[in-house]
């Protein structure tokens, strides 16, 4: 486990017309986002395989809403009682959650399945001229054996 990891099971409402899936909710995160985007990544290919990153102010709210991922994340803050653990998530298909996630919380993520999507809801704007991110070389996971670095 990690402080202030918040892991949220989605369900989806299906008919004979298709299905539909609340995502994000203020009442149930107790945030609200600025920014939402839709990030997509190719089946085997891992982003931020060499450099993990964290945020100093952003949360995230990460959802795979097709395909599969699997998301790691790493506790590297100082003052944190769960610092040096690690979590992993395989989300998306048939396993729909929302992982909420504080800033200073190093985190990357591989697609497992065909082209994967992931809706990321902010608590911060993206600045261009100041990004809040903090990349970190990975010496915390082999992404090739999917296995935590010792």
């Amino acid at each position: 486990m990690i402080d202030g990891v918040k892991v949220i099971d989605l369900k989806q409402i299906k008919d004979d017309r298709g299905w539909l899936m609340e995502i994000f909710r203020v009442s149930t995160t107790g945030l609200n986002p600025k920014q939402v985007y839709l990030s997509v990544v190719k089946e085997g290919i891992v982003k931020d395989k060499d450099k993990f990153h964290c945020h100093e102010k952003q949360w995230d709210m990460f959802c795979c809403v097709k395909g599969k991922v699997k998301l790691v994340l790493i506790d590297k803050r100082e003052d944190s009682p769960t610092k040096g653990n690690f979590m992993e998530f395989v989300v998306g298909d048939d396993n729909f959650k929302l992982i909420v996630y504080p800033p200073g919380i190093l985190h990357a993520f591989k697609g497992l399945k065909g082209d994967s999507y992931i809706v990321n809801c902010v608590t911060e704007e993206y600045n261009k001229e100041n990004p809040d991110e903090l990349r970190v070389e990975n010496k915390f996971y082999d992404w090739d054996k999917e296995e935590i670095i010792k």
